[in-house]
C-alpha cells in the first residue's frame, strides 16, 4: 500500500480539491468512510464515484469495470482440490503461494475492496465469420497456429500500465489511496474475482463469458484501501452446452469447470519447459504458442468484441505463416521480432520445440518438411534435437 493516510476505516485526502466529469466529487478532508465519499457530515453515494471510474476506464481502452469484496473463502476448496490433485503440473507458483490466492488480505494488508477490469483483445481488423477462419486454419499443417491473444504486444504490459493510468486518475479523483495493480502477475483468483464483480460467468472450460463479448478479453485487478460497492454477480448461461469440452483436442477439461492444466496445450507449449509428452505431440496439430479451440467452438464468442487498442494486431509472422520459415529463424530474430511480445517469455529453445512438433504433424499429414528438419538433427539443445528426431520419425 502506498501513499495515504488511514485512521480505521476513514482513508483521509488532504489534497486540494479535485474536478472530474461529474464536478467537485473531493477535497480537503474529504476521503472514503464505510463505502461512501465523506465531506465533514455530507457523505456523497460511492455508487458515482464507481461510475466515475467506469467512465475513466473506457477512455483507457477497457471494456467493463466491476468491484469485488475481498471474502472470497467459498473458493478456497476448490482451490485446495485443484492443487492437490497436481493439475497445476509444473506451475509450482501455483502451489508455493497457497490459499493467499483466495486470500487477498494476506497477499496486500489493508485491501478493503478488488477493481476489476476486462479489456477486449479481438484485433482490429478482425473479419466477422473470425471462427470458421480461424478453425480452418487447424486445417492447415504447413502453418503456425499461434493463439489470437498473443499475435500482438505483451497484454501484461498494456493491461499494467493502462491500470496504472486509471489508479492516477482515481487519485486525482479521490486525493492518494492504496492500492497495487495486478495482471496475471501475482497469485490472484482473477477469474473468480471477475465472475463475483459481475464481469461474467465460469464457462465450463473455466475461462470466463460475457454475454456481449464471450471469453476474448484479458483480465486485470486494482487492490485498494478503500470502500467501494460491490457489483452483483450475473447469471450463467451455459446450460447444457459441451461444445468446449468435446472439442479439446487432449481432453484437458477433464470434467465442467475442471481444468487439467498437465493436458492443456496452452500449458504443454507454453508453461511446460521440458519434453512434450508423447501422448499430446500428436493432438498438438499446428499449435505452436497456445490453443484457442474451447474459446472457437464457443456459442458465445459470436459477440466477441473488436479491441478499441492497436497493442493487440497482429505483428508480421505471427499470423498465418509457414512453419518452415519460423524454424529458420535464428535466435537473434526471434528475440528481435518477439520483443515486447508474450511469446518471448518461452525462451528460444521452446519456441523451436513446438515448431518441431507442429513440422512432426504435418510430414504426417503428406507435406514435405524432411529438409527443414535434418537442417537441425544436430541442434545442440538436447530438448530441441529431441522433437526434431521425433518429428523425422513420423515421416508415413
Amino acid at each position: 500500500m502506498q501513499g495515504n493516510e488511514s485512521i480505521g476505516n476513514i482513508n483521509l485526502c488532504s489534497q486540494v480539491c479535485r474536478k472530474s466529469l461529474s464536478g467537485c466529487l473531493v477535497g480537503p478532508d474529504k476521503g472514503f468512510y464505510n463505502g461512501g465519499v465523506t465531506n465533514n457530515s455530507t457523505q456523497i453515494d460511492s455508487n458515482l464515484v464507481v461510475s466515475q471510474i467506469q467512465a475513466f476506464a473506457r477512455e483507457l481502452g477497457f471494456s467493463q469495470i466491476g468491484v469485488a469484496s475481498v471474502d472470497l473463502s467459498s473458493a478456497e476448496t476448490g482451490l485446495l482440490a485443484w492443487l492437490q490433485q497436481g493439475f497445476h503440473g509444473d506451475m509450482a507458483y501455483m502451489a508455493s503461494h497457497g490459499l493467499k490466492r483466495a486470500r487477498p488480505t494476506e497477499l496486500v494488508p489493508g485491501t478493503l475492496s478488488i477493481i476489476t477490469a476486462r479489456m477486449d483483445y479481438l484485433p482490429r481488423a478482425t473479419s466477422d465469420g473470425w471462427q470458421t477462419v480461424e478453425i480452418a486454419r487447424l486445417s492447415q499443417p504447413p502453418e503456425g497456429i499461434v493463439s489470437i491473444y498473443a499475435r500482438g504486444r505483451d497484454y501484461h504490459k498494456v493491461l499494467r500500465n493502462r491500470l496504472q493510468q486509471l489508479s492516477d486518475r482515481v487519485a486525482f479523483l479521490i486525493g492518494p489511496f492504496g492500492h497495487r495493480v495486478f495482471t496475471d502477475s501475482a497469485p490472484v483468483l482473477e477469474a473468480e474475482l471477475a465472475a463475483r464483480s459481475g464481469q461474467g460467468w465460469r464457462g465450463k472450460h473455466t475461462l470466463l463469458l460475457n454475454r456481449e463479448a464471450g471469453s476474448l478479453f484479458f483480465l486485470g485487478e486494482i487492490y485498494v484501501d478503500v470502500s467501494l460497492p460491490v457489483s452483483d454477480p450475473v447469471q450463467a448461461h451455459c446450460g447444457t452446452c459441451t461444445a468446449c469440452i468435446d472439442v479439446c483436442p487432449t481432453r484437458a477439461i477433464v470434467a465442467p469447470h475442471r481444468l487439467d492444466a498437465r493436458r492443456c496445450i496452452s500449458y504443454l507449449t507454453i508453461e511446460h519447459a521440458g519434453a512434450i509428452p508423447l501422448e499430446f505431440r500428436e493432438p498438438m496439430g499446428n499449435r505452436i504458442y497456445g490453443c484457442d479451440d474451447c474459446q472457437l467452438v464457443c456459442p458465445w464468442n459470436k459477440f466477441a468484441q473488436r479491441s478499441v487498442l492497436p497493442d493487440f494486431d497482429p505483428r508480421e509472422g505471427m499470423s498465418g505463416q509457414q512453419l518452415v520459415v519460423l524454424f529458420e529463424w535464428t535466435e537473434a530474430e526471434f528475440l528481435k521480432r518477439t520483443e515486447g511480445s508474450p511469446i518471448r517469455r518461452i525462451g528460444f529453445d521452446r519456441w523451436q520445440r513446438n515448431i518441431a512438433v507442429a513440422l512432426g504433424n504435418a510430414l504426417r499429414q503428406g507435406v514435405d518438411v524432411t529438409a527443414a528438419l535434418r537442417r537441425y538433427a544436430d541442434h545442440p539443445s538436447a530438448l530441441v534435437r529431441e522433437h526434431v528426431l521425433w518429428a523425422l520419425a513420423q515421416n508415413m
